[in-house]
């Protein structure tokens, strides 16, 4: 057994399906945390995901991240998506101290996470009208929180992927 196998298996455990994940949710409730969700592709990880995932995290004390599965990918973004495939990406996640659990989904969008989860704050990017989030009346109508962060300026994964294409 490598020395790095117990450290795998423990970010193997914070990649979840979704009702292991309400089980989580269960128990940090229980405990008295509040649960922040966001979600997104989270292709190519950059400094502005790092920043924005880091901020989500403060707005409580667990963040699930809902993560599109490949073929939603290619549906909402095109052919030429995911640069990585949802294990990746989903591991990636997985490895950030800021992120408490990562769930992959199948769908367009995050709302069948959203019903099963309701989280205490569901946040998006900044580009985002807090209206217009999906399930935002949803988590308005228990009293949970609809928030926005900021982007990081100069940073994104459709600017990343022109700049390589380019060069």
């Amino acid at each position: 057994m490598s020395p790095k196998s117990p450290q795998r298996h423990s970010l193997n455990r914070k990649i979840m399906h979704l009702m292991d994940a309400v089980a989580q949710v269960g128990t940090w409730r229980a405990e008295g945390e509040r649960i922040v969700f966001t979600n997104g592709v989270f292709d190519l990880v950059h400094l502005g995901h790092l920043h924005y995932l880091a901020d989500a995290a403060d707005l409580g004390d667990r963040l699930i991240v809902g993560v599109n599965a490949d073929a939603s990918v290619r549906r909402l973004k095109g052919p030429e998506r995911p640069i990585f495939e949802e294990e990746t990406r989903a591991f990636k996640l997985a490895s950030l101290a800021v992120v408490d659990a990562v769930v992959v989904f199948a769908e367009d969008t995050p709302i069948a996470l959203i019903e099963q989860i309701l989280p205490d704050v569901l946040v998006k990017g900044g580009d985002y009208d807090p209206d217009t989030i999906v399930g935002a009346d949803l988590v308005r109508s228990y009293q949970g929180h609809v928030l926005t962060i900021p982007l990081t300026e100069g940073h994104s994964s459709t600017s990343i992927i022109e700049r390589i294409k380019n060069s």
